[in-house]
């Protein structure tokens, strides 16, 4: 069976960015009609009148949307369908009167729309608009699910701490209990400092939860500007507010059945929490400027480095949101209280960026690993990987050394009050004296006189042993 081309003119070129529209239709007058008002929308056009004949020019043309008569001289357009549903490409049916069943089987075998004939070529334009629309916006979805698949292999957690090994517990158990659950997931808020691998635990809980198909939405609460805060959430209609050109769905309807992951929910303002709250309850959402409401399956995660607590207490933060998001609670430990995890991660990075700039493997002296151990990080993992990043790159001997590294010296202690320690002639004096201030600053408790100075019980512990100070 051979393409017809009385009535159908060669198309143009494909790189000309028209969008491509293939018609398999054997009524002649009426296809005549359809290419001349599609060409005169400025799409490019070509067709067939058999399935043959469509098969034969989807390999030539390469259409961008197919429109489909059910009933074709060699069969029904049903037998090609599947095709092109496996090809990706949006299929708009077209049924005479009577087939309605045909237009049923096509929408649930993913047919993108269909129309009854006679069909009115205005009518066919608004369809062919809303199956590009849905076309790119499944395409960006795609998209979104293939990056977030390959930013998450090899995503893990690096440690062997206990409170590392107790997080990756809590993150399995939570796992276990959401792929029994028949019912919405519940909540899961994710605490700790700047820092800590938040967003690494929240990836993790995605993909143990056999997620790894479905969409990972990461919202930064406090990047948000705030004037499109509330549309970038929830969505919104056309002309919704002036600069409401079309629809658009929100974050919170992108992430579909997979993990919506609000980063900073401190920082979410006021007036939103009560809708977040409203949609978290309901698990309904509502775009700005519609009437109609869309179901919620995704899981909802949060995260902050903020104390919520407290901000209820000051009224910057809705207790009934705090109460709805805190269901589980996964808290983060801070570097300084993951022991050997330090060098465990130090290492990592280290190869890491050798990899990336293609630079010689080194490893880390002596005194690299023990002003490593002595500092306290108050920016965690992020300050770790870039201080180690910058070792690597500034490295020119066969290790990195505690130069290398520039660490702050004898960083963190601060935090104790300075005017109660006296005035010593060298570094070993003023460690020792400092020790000995915590100590009494702490009634003797040497975990308490780490936190103090901002160091690990372990450090502290072989600091006293060195200056001769007895526990108690």
């Amino acid at each position: 069976m051979q393409v017809r081309n009385d009535y159908f003119q060669s198309p143009a070129s494909p790189i000309s960015g028209k969008l491509r529209v293939l018609l398999i239709e054997d009524e002649t007058l009426f296809a005549r009609a359809v290419i001349k008002r599609l060409r005169q929308a400025g799409y490019d056009c070509e067709g067939a009148d058999t399935l043959a004949g469509g098969r034969a020019v989807i390999r030539q043309f390469m259409p961008d949307i197919v429109l489909l008569d059910m009933r074709l001289p060699d069969g029904n357009g049903m037998e090609l369908l599947a095709e092109l549903i496996a090809k990706g490409l949006p299929v708009i049916v077209m049924t005479a009167y009577g087939e309605v069943n045909d237009a049923v089987s096509a929408m649930k075998q993913g047919a993108t729309d269909y129309l009854k004939k006679p069909v009115d070529l205005e009518e066919l334009l608004l369809a062919i608009g809303k199956a590009q629309r849905s076309a790119t916006l499944k395409h960006q979805l795609d998209h979104s699910r293939q990056r977030d698949s390959h930013a998450a292999e090899g995503v893990e957690f690096i440690g062997e701490s206990p409170a590392m090994q107790a997080v990756q517990n809590q993150i399995q158990r939570i796992a276990r209990l959401v792929s029994v659950a028949d019912v919405a997931p519940p909540t899961v808020l994710i605490t700790g400092e700047t820092g800590t691998g938040k967003d690494v635990a929240a990836r993790l809980l995605h993909h143990s939860c056999n997620n790894s198909e479905r969409p990972f939405v990461h919202v930064d609460c406090a990047s948000l500007p705030a004037d499109l805060i509330e549309s970038e959430l929830f969505g919104h209609e056309k002309g919704a507010y002036t600069s409401a050109q079309g629809s658009r769905c929100g974050l919170i309807e992108a992430a579909e059945d997979g993990t919506l992951f609000m980063d900073e929910i401190g920082e979410l303002p006021l007036t939103l929490q009560a809708k977040l709250l409203n949609v978290l309850e309901r698990r309904m959402v509502r775009r700005l400027g519609s009437t109609r409401e869309r179901p919620v399956p995704a899981r909802f995660v949060a995260a902050t480095n903020r104390d919520l607590q407290q901000m209820v207490l000051n009224g910057h933060f809705r207790a009934d949101l705090y109460y709805r998001l805190n269901v589980l609670n996964i808290e983060m430990p801070p570097l300084r209280e993951r022991g050997g995890d330090v060098l465990l991660l130090a290492r990592h990075f280290a190869q890491q960026t050798a990899r990336r700039y293609g630079l010689p493997h080194r490893e880390y002296s002596a005194d690299a690993m023990q002003s490593m151990r002595e500092y306290p990080w108050p920016g965690n993992i992020r300050e770790l990987k870039h201080q180690i990043s910058r070792g690597v790159l500034l490295s020119r001997g066969h290790e990195i050394n505690a130069a290398d590294l520039a660490l702050p010296l004898l960083s963190g202690i601060s935090t104790l009050d300075k005017a109660a320690s006296p005035v010593a002639t060298t570094l070993e004096e003023a460690e020792k004296t400092l020790i000995v201030n915590a100590l009494k600053q702490s009634g003797g408790n040497v975990s308490e006189a780490a936190r103090l100075l901002g160091i690990t019980r372990m450090t502290i512990r072989y600091r006293m042993e060195k200056h001769g100070l007895k526990d108690g």
